[in-house]
């Protein structure tokens, strides 16, 4: 096999089973994807127009909202377009890109939800303090500092992927991914191993900081009905959110580094993609229905407007 990049086609075999029901799947899936785009879209502009929703909590949502549209981006063009052809390939290049930008919603979608919780732990805990703390430097820089970490680390990955020989192009997956790409290394991948570590460890320490975090949270709420209120109202959607996303990157972490090539290719395809999927079109989902200012303001905005409308 070339170890050249140049002109290197990979051929995904997780639409191999899938000689039946095409276009009700490219249905569902275009679906679930517009869906996808307008929910998230829709509040992004609502935060971006209203000018009380400008503050840190809804920022932070924003860019939550922001990382999910390009996590879904970057899988449902290709999985759409490949429901409609024969041929289920794609170039090194476009792998690589695919690779990075997953690689990097799901980096990013842990580190938006620890700055998140960070943000909610000030609020509870230290409501006399939140303004002179989460000032709007501090807000951006934690910001700036979600995205930048996420980019460095999929920077990282995606040099050692680079740099790893390959003999093989068969990716038995939806999508290109990271592991599935090393796995066709010709060499023993001892760094990228190590690398994979690092992240993990990089995990578990964002994880035990959220963890810590909500233990202040729900200890502070718990001594007053006020506090109380306040942890069901902006708490519990971090909390769904969060525990949807991690058990999604499970199903993922376990598929690639665990799956066998006995199981069948359905199961395969599921615990691929629910990451990439679920998350993107429930978070906003959840937010929009929990958080009663954000719920307020989009009726007052586009349901008023939109009654406005008809009325002309």
């Amino acid at each position: 096999m070339k170890n050249s990049t140049e002109e290197f086609i990979f051929v995904l075999h997780g639409l191999n089973d899938t000689s039946t029901n095409i276009t009700i799947y490219f249905a569902f899936g275009l679906l679930v994807y517009i869906m996808t785009l307008f929910v998230n879209l829709m509040l992004i502009i609502l935060v971006i127009l209203d000018k009380t929703l400008h503050e840190p909590m809804y920022l932070f949502i924003c860019s939550l909202f922001v990382n999910g549209i390009c996590g879904a981006s970057a899988f449902y063009p290709k999985i759409l377009a490949d429901l409609l052809s024969d041929s289920h390939v794609i170039s090194y290049t476009s792998c690589l890109i695919q690779t990075c930008v997953i690689f990097c919603y799901a980096l990013c979608e842990i580190t938006c939800l620890t700055v998140m919780a960070y943000d909610r732990y000030v609020a509870i805990c230290k409501p006399l303090e939140y303004l002179s703390i989460m000032t709007h430097q501090k807000v951006m820089k934690l910001l700036a500092f979600s995205w930048l970490f996420s980019l460095l680390q999929t920077a990282i990955g995606a040099v050692l992927t680079i740099s790893e020989p390959l003999c093989g192009n068969d990716i038995d997956m939806l999508y290109c991914s990271n592991w599935q790409v090393v796995k066709l290394s010709c060499k023993n991948v001892i760094m990228m191993d190590l690398y994979g570590n690092v992240l993990i460890i990089s995990h578990f320490a964002q994880m035990t900081f959220i963890i810590t975090s909500y233990i202040y949270i729900i200890r502070t709420s718990l001594r007053s009905m006020t506090g109380r209120v306040k942890f069901i109202q902006t708490c519990l959607p971090h909390l769904i959110t969060l525990t949807n996303f991690n058990i999604s990157l499970l199903f993922d972490v376990m598929y690639s580094r665990y799956g066998k090539s006995q199981t069948q290719q359905a199961l395969h395809n599921i615990m691929g993609i629910e990451f990439l999927i679920v998350p993107p079109l429930l978070n906003p989902i959840i937010y929009g229905m929990k958080l009663t200012q954000m719920r307020h303001q989009f009726v007052k905005i586009y349901i008023n407007k939109f009654k406005a409308v008809r009325m002309d």
